[in-house]
C-alpha cells in the first residue's frame, strides 16, 4: 500500500515537474535572450552559454522612451480597475441580494462577445467626442473588459456571504448602504483584491482596443512592441527586454498577492 502510494506521489510529483517546465520555458528563453546580442540569439549553440549584455535594455530606456509607454499602460490599467470597481461592486451586491439574474446574464454576454465586435462602435463614438488618443477612452474601454469579470467573481462572493450579518447592521440601524460599506465591503477584502488584480492584469495586457484608441500621446506597453518590428528585420534583443519588462509587473503582482487570489477565487466559489 505504501508503495503504491509513493508510486502515485511520484507520477503526480512528474506531471506537475513537467507542466511547470512546459509552461515556463516560453518566460526562461525570453530572459535568456533580453540578455543576449542578435547573433547570440540566432544561434543554438549559444541557448545556455552565452557572455550577457545589457544593452537591450540600454535600447528600450533609451531609444524607444519606454518609460512614457509604462506610464501610459498604468495609467489606464489602474483607471479602468478603479472605474469598474465603483460601478462592478453595487451591482454585483444588488444582482447577488435581489436575485436579479437577467441583468446577470446579460453581462456575461457582454463578456463573451468577442471586443472586436466593439472596436467599430468605440471608435466612432470617441471619434466624435474627440477622445481619441486620450485616457478616457482608453479607461472606458479597457472597463468593458474588467468592469463583466469584476461583477461575475463578486456574485458568487456576495452570494456566499450570510445574510444574518447584513440583518444585524440594519438592526443596529445601518441604512443598506451602510451595510453596504461599512459592513460587506470590509469583509470582502479577498474578493475584491483578487477581481482587482485580474481586472488591472487584464488591462495591463490588452492589446486590441489599444492598437485602434491609442495615439502618440497614450501609447501602451504592447502597442509599443511593435518599434521593434520592421520589414526588413526583427530586433530579438530589444524585443525580449521589452517582453521581460511588460511581464516583470504583473509577475511581481501575481506573486505578492497568490495568497489574496486563490482565497479570493475559493471563496468565490462557495456559495452560502
Amino acid at each position: 500500500m505504501k508503495q503504491k502510494k509513493r508510486l502515485t506521489t511520484l507520477l503526480l510529483s512528474l506531471i506537475t515537474l513537467i507542466v511547470i517546465v512546459a509552461f515556463s520555458f516560453p518566460f526562461i528563453w525570453m530572459l535568456l535572450a533580453s540578455f543576449k546580442t542578435q547573433t547570440q540569439i540566432m544561434s543554438s549553440d549559444q541557448f545556455f552559454i552565452f557572455k550577457p549584455t545589457a544593452i537591450n535594455y540600454a535600447s528600450v530606456f533609451k531609444e524607444y522612451d519606454f518609460m512614457k509607454f509604462v506610464t501610459n499602460s498604468f495609467v489606464v490599467a489602474t483607471g479602468s480597475t478603479i472605474g469598474s470597481l465603483l460601478l462592478g461592486l453595487p451591482a454585483a451586491y444588488a444582482i447577488a441580494r435581489y436575485r436579479m439574474h437577467s441583468f446577470s446574464l446579460i453581462i456575461l454576454v457582454a463578456r463573451i462577445v468577442p471586443g472586436i465586435s466593439f472596436l467599430i462602435p468605440w471608435f466612432i463614438i470617441f471619434s466624435k467626442m474627440g477622445l481619441v488618443d486620450t485616457y478616457a477612452s482608453l479607461i472606458l474601454s479597457h472597463m468593458l473588459v474588467g468592469l463583466p469579470f469584476i461583477i461575475w467573481v463578486m456574485i458568487s462572493f456576495f452570494e456566499g456571504l450570510p445574510k444574518e450579518i447584513e440583518e444585524s447592521g440594519l438592526i443596529d440601524g445601518c441604512t443598506h448602504s451602510g451595510v453596504f460599506t461599512r459592513i460587506v465591503l470590509p469583509i470582502s477584502g479577498p474578493g475584491i483584491i483578487t477581481s482587482s488584480l485580474l481586472s488591472f492584469i487584464f488591462s495591463w495586457n490588452n492589446f486590441m482596443f489599444s492598437i485602434i484608441l491609442a495615439g502618440d500621446k497614450t501609447k501602451t506597453l504592447p502597442i509599443a512592441v511593435f518599434n521593434f518590428l520592421s520589414y526588413s528585420e526583427i530586433n530579438w534583443g530589444a524585443l525580449m527586454a521589452a517582453a521581460c519588462i511588460i511581464t516583470l509587473p504583473v509577475l511581481i503582482i501575481a506573486l505578492l498577492a497568490q495568497r489574496y487570489i486563490v482565497s479570493g477565487l475559493a471563496s468565490g466559489a462557495v456559495k452560502g
